[in-house]
């Protein structure tokens, strides 16, 4: 019986400390059975926006982002939109988003990236705009 309970209290730390060591981004998650491309990919719409700070979420209301599991990326904000590309860099730690319509190429720093929600900031000059997502 003794030995049945060491045996499960070492199984109970190996899980912990490897499943720790899992956790990618910041916010978490800490585990997932679906790919980070599988995350990634879906229509995302805002459910937080703030820049150095200060929220600014009523400003982009109806502001959509939809990445595409072949890399395809695009937005949608009232009458402005446009399309491109995105891929992850830096060990899966950023996407790089490039050729996009009426913005300028851009590096999203993942903080959370779940099958519902997906957090990021990117930098402007000295600016830190920060996004949270939610599946649309």
């Amino acid at each position: 019986m003794k030995n049945r309970f060491y045996f499960l209290a070492l199984i109970s730390i190996l899980f912990a400390t490897t499943t720790q060591s899992c956790q990618k981004y910041s916010d978490g998650p800490m585990f997932s059975l679906r790919s980070r491309t599988e995350r990634v990919a879906n229509e995302w719409k805002v459910d937080n926006y703030s820049i150095n700070g200060t929220d600014f979420t009523s400003l982009v209301s109806n502001y959509t982002e939809t990445f595409t599991s072949n890399g395809g990326y695009s937005y949608s904000w009232g009458l402005l939109d446009g399309t491109g590309t995105w891929k992850f860099q830096n060990n899966d730690e950023e996407i790089q988003l490039t050729g996009t319509d009426n913005q300028s190429d851009r590096k999203l720093f993942i903080q959370k990236l779940e099958e519902d929600a997906f957090w990021y900031y990117y930098m402007d000059g000295n600016n830190k705009y920060e996004i949270h997502l939610i599946s649309n």
